[in-house]
Parts: structure tokens; sequence; C-alpha cells
């Protein structure tokens, strides 16, 4: 059975998400994105704990159901940590998924993190003034099945190799804890060929998820794997054995969309690739101050291997646009529009989901259900012929089906 899982979202208990998050409303979310396996987020906020508690039940080792039987969406345990603390002179802001197997591991760990005195009422993501490598003894410690993954792992300033406040090398910020790091999370202004460039990351899994902070951002990136049923057990055990067999293949955003990708002063609108920030010695031509090293400049600065070779665990993947911004970009109006939503309710319909219209769909049943010109953009978001103005310095970039222009910038898919 092909799983698709997204592992790292947010709950309405997290700052700047929608209220809109509750765990039934996920569920039927991912029902219509294409989704089986989900994280429930933020476990360690003790209203969304209580939630948890209320609305879902075990339906097998470390795998949830709603208790109400209303969706076939299975969840696992996970949340997002935010650790800020002082590490060889530098101050270190690095962000962490957390998956664990149980609920008395999840109570286990919350108990520890409050007898540190950690504020875990205050965002459904909570700040730890906790170093890196502590806080995985500590997972460790509350739940022997869990797992940390470093979070969108190129973020300039929070991620384990963030620009800003991150760290050269995995066994720089985890210490002798780096063997129980299973994968790292690319983020969205990454992709796996990027990271391929990084012999250092030769030994984890490149996984993929959203980040969603409300339910349409849900599955705009994810990780696809072979299991009988959705299952914590044998995400664990695919992850920890190395298994490319079952783990088929990941869904990226472009990595160009992402809000980090180039260098830049989004206050001057101002971007520039790594060359030409090099140029500039690393300062603004508007108004002379430091410039944001994006993701593309930092993973070029740690590069040991030439782009295009493959590492032993390279995992296949494919670009999307998500649908509700690619319908936009036809119609010439916001992803949210109601026009938007009418079209893709059409789309979506007969038991199509959002990951089977962009990804599967034959064209012409595609052509049977909407426009010559959205069926048009969903084959060219197919072939990676995108017209593509890139992100930068926490502004998103901007992904459009090609123009008949002379120029047409393509970031092309990897299926092997």
């Amino acid at each position: 059975m092909r799983v698709i899982t997204d592992f790292h979202l947010h709950s309405k208990y997290s700052r700047a998400c929608s209220k809109d998050l509750t765990i039934p409303n996920i569920a039927k979310a991912c029902e219509r994105k294409g989704i089986q396996f989900v994280g429930t987020s933020d476990f360690t906020h003790p209203a969304w704990r209580a939630e948890i508690g209320r609305e879902l039940t075990e339906d097998h080792g470390g795998t949830f159901r709603l208790k109400n039987g209303d969706s076939p969406t299975r969840f696992l345990l996970s949340t997002e940590l935010s650790s800020i603390y002082k590490r060889n002179g530098k101050v270190r802001r690095v962000h962490h998924c957390v998956l664990m197997s149980s609920l008395d591991g999840v109570d286990r760990f919350i108990s520890a993190l409050n007898a540190r005195g950690c504020n875990l009422k205050a965002d459904g993501r909570p700040i730890l003034g906790i170093d890196s490598e502590e806080l995985l003894k500590m997972v460790m410690d509350a739940d022997t099945q869990a797992m940390l993954i470093p979070a969108h792992a190129w973020t300039p300033w929070f991620a384990v190799f963030g620009s800003q406040s991150g760290f050269d090398s995995l066994e720089e910020c985890f210490g002798e804890m780096t063997k129980y790091i299973p994968a790292i999370e690319t983020g969205l202004s990454s992709n796996p060929k990027m990271n391929w460039r990084l012999k250092n990351l030769d030994t984890v899994f490149l996984v993929s998820n959203s980040d969603a902070h409300s339910l349409d951002k849900l599955g705009r990136e994810a990780n696809v794997f072979e299991m009988d049923v959705p299952s914590y057990a044998e995400l664990r055990r695919i992850l920890l054995e190395k298994d490319k067999g079952k783990f088929l293949e990941t869904i990226e955003f472009f990595p160009e969309e992402g809000k980090y990708h180039a260098d830049g002063h989004r206050s001057c609108k101002f971007s520039s690739t790594p060359k030409e920030t090099k140029r500039l010695k690393g300062m603004c031509p508007v108004c002379g101050k430091p410039l944001t090293v994006g993701v593309l400049h930092r993973i070029d600065d740690l590069a040991d291997r030439e782009e295009g070779e493959m590492p032993p665990l390279a995992v296949p993947y494919r670009s999307i646009v998500p649908l509700d911004e690619l319908v936009g970009s036809v119609l010439d109006v916001g992803a949210s529009s109601k026009k938007v939503k009418k079209e893709i309710d059409r789309l979506v319909a007969d038991g199509r989901s959002e990951f089977g219209v962009l990804l599967d769909v034959e064209k012409s049943e595609l052509a049977r259900v909407t426009s010559p010109e959205i069926v048009d953009a969903i084959m060219q978001m197919r072939k990676g012929e995108m017209d593509i103005e890139p992100g930068y310095d926490g502004e998103y970039g901007v992904i459009r089906p090609a123009s008949d222009s002379p120029v047409k910038p393509k970031q092309q898919s990897i299926v092997f």
C-alpha cells in the first residue's frame, strides 16, 4: 500500500496558526489531500495533549485514529520543538521534529520538560533553553522508540545548518548522540538534489513535510512509503534500517518557491545569487546592511560533492506546486478565492485527491472535469516546465506554468 505521510504540522495552539487546525479537521483535510498518515503536532501543549486524548484512540502500536471512526486518516504522535541556547560562544536556534511511539512516552517527556521549568503553555511549538544534544537524550529517555529529526534543516535563523544560528555538521550539533538521528527534513527552500552535495548527510534519509500552519498547507511537502497499513513502528523501521525499497519517494516544493532559497534583503526588494552576494561582500547594495544568506548559498558553502552525483541513500522525488496555487495562477486569482475552491471541488470529485490530480490522474480524465488551460498547467508542472522567481529573506518565491518566453527556467523532478 502506498502511504503518503506528513508528520510536521501545527495545531491551533501554535502561534500564527489557523484556529481551524483541530484533529477532526486535520483528518478530513488529509482525505481531500490524499494523505493517509499525519502527525498530531504540538503534543507538549497541555490543551492540545488533552484534545489528543479526547479525539484519538490507539489503532495499533504508535498509530492512532479518530475515536468516532469518521475518517480513515491515521495519526502518529509528533511535535516541533525550538531549542535556543549558547554553544561555543554563539547563540544557536535549532528546531526539531520529535516523533514518539506512545502517549505514556509523551507524558514522561512532558514531565521532564516541566521539571526543567519549560513553559509549555505559551505555544504549541515551545521555546526551550535546552542544548540539542541534551534534548535528544531527554527524548530517548522518555521513549526508547522515539525519533528526533532536525526540522527544515537549512532555514537561516532556526535550523541545524542555518547560516545565522546553526552548525556545519550534524556531529557539531548532536555530538555522541548523532548516531540516533535517522533523517533530516530538507525544508521548503531546498530539495534532495541540493542536499545530495553533502557527504556528511550520506548516512541519513532526507524527509519532507509541510510545516503547515493552516489546513490548506497540509501536504505541500510529504513522504511516500510502502506499508501494509499506516504504522509508526514501520515508519521507524524504514528510517532506522535505511530501507530504500520501502521509502518510495518524497513530494517536494519547487525549492525556489521557499522563502529562504536565494540571498537577499526583503525590505529593499533585492535578491541575489550566491556568486553575486560574494561579489558584494555580503552587503545589500541598496541600504548597505548585511544580506540574509539563503539556503542555496549555505549548501554551496558546505558542499563537498559535485552537483548531480547521488549518494547511497538517495530516494526519488517529484516537485509540485500546491493545487490551489496552480489553479489560482491559471485563473489569475488568489489561491484562497472562491473560484479556486469551486474548481478544486470539481477536480477532487469522484474519489480523486489533490495529490492524485497533481501527480497521477491521466490527462484524458482531467480533461473531462476541468479546462484545457488547467490541464496544460498540471502537465507542465509534472514536466518541470515552470517560470520561476526565487524566494529570499522571508519572501516566498513565485512558480508559474511556463510562458511563451524564450527562456524558461526549469527545476526537474528526479524519478529513478
